[in-house]
């Protein structure tokens, strides 16, 4: 919205004011081929990785029969992970960025076809495939779309004008929420109904959606000199955040909620002996975060006329401790037992409970993608474009480690004491520690989309 005022000359000419939207705004799509494409690429490529992402652990406990070896899926990728959000934001930076996702991209592609190739092996030659190609695997496929990541985020500000960034992080959001909603549930249907092999296979064809939608973007070099990747480059991003207290701060309390306020490594506990319903009540609770993201990402065209970005983050991630404290008491009520035995089969689950659990998690799927919409289009506003991929490259460390050190907080406190005082605990700390870094850091609390400000 405007905030000049009318013609002093003219007192009475009105004002056209841009009409509010409730939902989605899909200007970024109609008006910008290039992230059109780009967006449909994405969403339906992103489909397949996590159709690989569930399929490759069932695909592992098949070979195995071990749970652990299916977790040292992400333990394996997890350094190299955080090694290519750094490197892959230098890269970024320093080349035109449409050949670092053209060459991650083929990577990526590369990487799922040895995976086909594992699975047509299977039973083929006599035996089973052994379980440290899948590693190696799935670990450069993860490393690739990590610095596909890093590169295609950078990218919004190039291809949208900057009022538009919001909308289109919004629509970004819409893809995420279908992703994790469809991706899951596909693989556990297209193992049961054709097999292995043709789930990843699956997955290299959507990747096809993905590529051509790469192909597609202009040339993007780099607006100015930058370091070649290396410590230098990396020491500059590092200088550059001391110097941007909004961003840093957009990174801290992202930090604070995924730390404090990640129940799903109890889920399983959950399902098996508090709620019931075992991994059905799994998939349900999981699924349920996904909806609220695509909910909100859904209804986000209120968010063009949002300004004061950095109070509009901190009331979204104090909603999503609150939330994440709910969740956790109607644990804490299912687990006195006052409503009866439950078990881990579908038919001894506490529905009431699991339902009212449900709508929690979707509201912490809700606010979270508030929170991320907006810290999105601030670390994409307020940067100098030289700056956007390395930063979106610790962006991505943050949102890679703060679920990770989350679990472990989580688990480990369950371990000592009940399942249901993590998310208890947790979600009441967010909504102190929040309140008092806004107190705290007034140019965050102050920010104003209008006038960006690192």
């Amino acid at each position: 919205m405007s905030s000049n005022p009318p013609d002093a000359q003219h007192p009475t000419e009105a004002i056209e004011l841009p009409r509010r939207r409730r939902f989605v705004d899909l200007s970024p799509l109609r008006e910008h081929p290039a992230f059109a494409r780009l967006w449909i690429g994405s969403a339906v490529s992103g489909v397949g990785y996590w159709v690989t992402s569930v399929a490759v652990g069932l695909f592992i406990f098949d070979i195995t029969g071990d749970t652990f070896a299916v977790a040292l899926v992400g333990g394996i990728s997890l350094a190299p992970m955080i090694v290519a959000g750094l490197w892959g934001g230098m890269l970024a930076d320093a080349f035109d960025r449409r050949r670092v996702l053209i060459v991650s991209s083929i990577v990526a592609w590369v990487s799922i076809l040895g995976i086909v190739a594992l699975a047509l092996v299977d039973g083929a030659v006599g035996g089973r495939p052994p379980i440290w190609p899948l590693y190696v695997l799935t670990t450069l496929n993860a490393v690739a779309a990590t610095i596909s990541n890093a590169t295609r985020s950078s990218i919004t500000p190039r291809i949208v004008p900057e009022e538009m960034v919001s909308r289109a992080n919004a629509l970004n959001g819409i893809a995420f929420g279908l992703q994790l909603t469809i991706g899951p549930a596909l693989a556990g249907v297209l193992v049961a109904a054709i097999g292995f092999p043709l789930t990843f296979a699956v997955d290299a064809v959507l990747f096809t959606a993905g590529f051509l939608g790469v192909v597609g973007l202009p040339k993007l070099p780099p607006l100015s000199r930058t370091a070649k990747p290396g410590w230098e480059s990396l020491r500059d991003g590092v200088r550059f955040l001391r110097t941007a207290p909004n961003i840093r701060m957009s990174f801290i309390v992202d930090i604070v909620a995924m730390s404090l306020g990640r129940p799903y490594v109890l889920l399983p506990a959950i399902g098996a002996s508090v709620l019931g319903g075992g991994s059905v009540t799994v998939g349900v609770l999981t699924a349920a975060t996904a909806v609220g993201t695509f909910l909100t990402s859904l209804f986000s065209g209120p968010v063009a006329h949002v300004h004061r970005y950095g109070v509009a983050i901190g009331r979204a991630i104090m909603l999503f401790g609150i939330f994440t404290a709910l969740f956790g008491a109607v644990i804490a009520l299912a687990a006195t037992g006052w409503f009866g035995p439950v078990g881990a089969e579908w038919d001894r689950v506490n529905l009431p409970l699991l339902l009212l659990a449900a709508v929690f998690l979707a509201g912490t799927g809700a606010s979270d993608e508030v929170s991320a919409i907006f810290r999105s289009t601030m670390l994409l506003t307020a940067a100098p474009d030289e700056m956007r991929g390395r930063l979106q490259g610790i962006f991505i460390v943050v949102v890679t480690g703060g679920p990770r050190v989350g679990d472990l907080i989580a688990g480990g406190l369950a371990v000592l004491t009940t399942v249901w005082l993590p998310p208890v605990a947790g979600g009441l700390a967010i909504v102190a520690i929040i309140a008092v870094l806004l107190r705290v850091q007034s140019t965050f609390r102050h920010y104003d989309a209008r006038d960006p400000q690192p």
